[in-house]
């Protein structure tokens, strides 16, 4: 069975939850304080291990600090079965992300990126093998844009399908974009990339149109509460309603998700539902990694 390989960054995620987020100079009491394994990569990655058919469906590729929080994640992602590769960096720290939840379940995120920001196109080098051979390569944008290209090259050159879920927010190369099969931006991300404010379905169609004709292969676009537009089905297929406490890993669920119900050979439509049913649930539930639900939880 061919293996989805992630590509990407792990933090560690000091949450602080309470009734509201303050703003520049203000102090909030009374929240609480949890420490939980994060980033986007090692996030995704989870959800691709916990929401496949199979065990040991998902390779991790990633850079940590010779540390407790490098050594952790090593531990963590081996109790998930995810196959990890990690590169050590003896100069840089691991990852770290300061969160902040309100009650209704919004965050804002400050990400130290340490290790994760030196991860290079020679360090993952040894795993090409691993890409060459992976059913898609999964990645996002809180590791270098070089390594990212890189990657994605090795992929499309071996025919593997390249998923990429461009957060945080940021531009991309031209010659990313013919590289990319899947596109998966949210709102903020699709207007940063084309310039097109989304807002429904016809804006979403716009952006995804100025996407499709860079070169990208096919194009979703979360739009939260409002659902996911698919520019294939050119339609929204709306999201169930739940009480969200913490939204914190949702795209990420919803990006592991993703790609595991496409390598299974599932349709697009088939596809954004299964993951839009473990993203609902991933937002029921505080923390990163710990918010992820198994696949037993989506039937």
């Amino acid at each position: 069975m061919k293996k989805i390989v992630v590509l990407g960054s792990t933090n560690t995620d000091m949450v602080v939850t309470g009734k509201k987020i303050p703003v520049p100079g203000e102090t909030v009491s009374g929240g609480h304080f949890l420490m939980n394994p994060g980033g986007k990569g090692a996030n995704q990655a989870v959800a691709v291990a916990r929401l496949s058919a199979k065990k040991g469906a998902c390779v991790f590729i990633a850079k940590v600090g010779d540390d407790l929080f490098g050594r952790d994640t090593a531990a963590r992602l081996k109790r998930d079965g995810i196959a990890p590769r990690l590169v050590v960096d003896k100069k840089e720290p691991s990852g770290t992300a300061l969160i902040l939840v309100d009650a209704r379940g919004q965050n804002v995120i400050s990400v130290a990126l340490g290790a994760n920001g030196t991860l290079s196109p020679r360090d993952v080098a040894p795993f090409r093998k691993d890409i060459e051979g992976a059913a898609a390569l999964v990645m996002q944008l809180e590791t270098p844009l070089e390594t990212v290209a890189w990657a994605a090259k090795v992929a499309h050159d071996a025919c593997v399908a390249v998923i990429l879920n461009p957060a945080p927010a940021r531009k991309l190369p031209k010659s990313l974009y013919p590289l990319v099969d899947w596109i998966t931006p949210n709102e903020t991300e699709a207007e940063l990339l084309t310039g097109v404010k989304v807002v429904d379905a016809a804006s979403a169609a716009k952006a995804a149109g100025v996407l499709a004709r860079r070169g990208v292969g096919h194009v979703v676009i979360t739009m939260g509460s409002k659902g996911a537009y698919c520019g294939d089905c050119r339609r929204v297929y709306p999201c169930r309603k739940v009480k969200a406490v913490d939204c914190v890993a949702a795209g990420d669920t919803f990006n592991g998700a993703f790609a595991v119900a496409l390598a299974e050979g599932k349709s697009c439509a088939d596809a954004i539902t299964f993951a839009q049913k473990a993203s609902a649930i991933s937002v029921t539930r505080p923390g990163a990694q710990s918010s992820v639900p198994y696949r037993r939880e989506i039937r």
